[in-house]
């Protein structure tokens, strides 16, 4: 019997987008739960976003620096992560450089998210109906006692992590 070939119509709903919030929220839960639990075992997160999207606060130095978008890595050395399933957003202070910075997020700036613990990764598209923004004053910086596990926060690609075939050798 051969297959039928009536093309399937354009959906009237938009799947796609549905689709894309739901995975985004899958982030976010993973952020708010090491916000209340801390991350477990070997876990740790590697954040994309993209810097110019609207919402998007932190430093203008961070900003030149990273004029279109930044990864972020939530292992040992953050602070006060803070998620608002509300409205949408994290926050979370880092240190680059040993200059602490609060980074304010929002979950619609999120063009990547991975766990290498467990192999897990997601890729979002950024609308394309949303203007870039230009960037937000920077707010004042606050006087924060040093991490724990002191030293600089590192931005890294992913490129860097993923697992790669075994030499035959």
């Amino acid at each position: 019997m051969a297959e039928d070939d009536t093309p399937i119509p354009d959906s009237l709903l938009p799947y796609d987008v549905w689709t894309e919030e739901a995975l985004r929220f899958v982030a976010l839960r993973a952020l708010q739960h090491a916000e209340r639990e801390g991350l477990p075992g070997g876990h740790h997160f590697y954040v994309t976003f993209d810097t110019r999207h609207p919402g998007v606060t932190m430093p203008d130095r961070l900003r030149a620096q990273y004029p279109e978008d930044m990864t972020i890595v939530l292992q040992h050395q953050y602070r006060d992560l803070r998620v608002d399933m509300a409205a949408q957003r994290f926050s979370v202070k880092l240190s680059f450089g040993g200059v602490p910075a609060t980074l304010d997020i929002p979950l619609a700036a999120l063009t990547g998210f991975a766990d290498p613990e467990v192999r897990f990764g997601l890729q979002f598209n950024l609308a394309t109906d949303e203007p870039i923004a230009e960037p937000e004053p920077e707010a004042a910086p606050e006087p924060a006692p040093p991490p724990v596990d002191a030293g600089p926060a590192e931005v890294v690609s992913l490129d860097a992590f993923r697992r790669r075939p075994p030499n035959k050798e």
